[in-house]
């Protein structure tokens, strides 16, 4: 009976390193450069994101939140409709996202790194637009899912302390953006640090995926006018 909590731990961990490799590692990189190519070459294609959204986002989140719900219901994991954690945990997050992101954006820019070399695909029609805010709020839910509500609320099952957890979360989250350059992971790394505070502060999975998706879809609009 002693090694019951061990065994438990141990599939834990395989389970989360299995959804970390499928979901992400061999499905987030190849689905990411469909349309969130870097370069001035890149373009937005409807078809890739749909793809993506139908057969990369929501297959994945459903895994996520099935292998979720078969250890506790939805009520033990603190799941409820958004309320004012998830307002105030959005609120905080939205902007300091974007702060991250100018200043790596800053930092590059000292170290030589030309803008283009760093812009993102964007649509060329509103029905484009529309599906990437969809595909940008759906992503924001699956990262958030994994990378934050799944590695820190499952931490005691997977025998790390909350530093450690944080560390694990963050490097694992920072290596599924290195598709698009350091400069991505660092900005990556940053944020998920801070996501990872947040979540731990106010435990809200929708303020923090909706920031993040938001986050996101202002990246493409920003590159898109600028």
């Amino acid at each position: 009976m002693k090694n019951a909590p061990v065994i438990g731990s141990t599939r834990v961990c395989i389970e989360a390193l299995i959804i970390y490799t499928v979901v992400f590692l061999s499905g987030w990189p190849a689905m990411g450069a469909a349309s969130g190519a870097v370069g001035a070459d890149a373009e937005f294609s409807i078809a890739a994101e749909l793809t993506r959204i139908f057969m990369y986002s929501i297959p994945s989140l459903a895994l996520i939140w099935y292998l979720l719900l078969r250890a506790r219901n939805l009520r033990d994991w603190g799941i409820h409709l958004p309320g004012k954690s998830d307002f105030i945990a959005g609120l905080i997050s939205l902007p300091c996202l974007f702060l991250i992101g100018l200043s790596i954006a800053f930092a590059a820019s000292l170290f030589g790194i030309n803008a283009d070399d760093m812009r993102l695909s964007s649509p060329a029609s509103t029905l484009g637009w529309v599906i990437l805010f969809i595909s940008c709020i759906s992503t924001g839910y699956l990262e958030e899912s994994f990378f934050r509500f799944y590695i820190l609320s499952r931490r005691e099952a997977l025998n790390l302390s909350n530093t450690s957890a944080i560390l694990f979360s963050t490097i694992a989250f920072a290596i599924c953006h290195i598709y698009g350059g350091p400069w991505f992971f660092l900005n990556s790394f940053l944020a998920g640090i801070f996501l990872c505070f947040i979540f731990l502060r106010y435990r809200s999975l929708h303020g923090i995926a909706i920031a993040h998706g938001l986050y996101n879809f202002a990246v493409y609009v920003i590159n898109h006018f600028s």
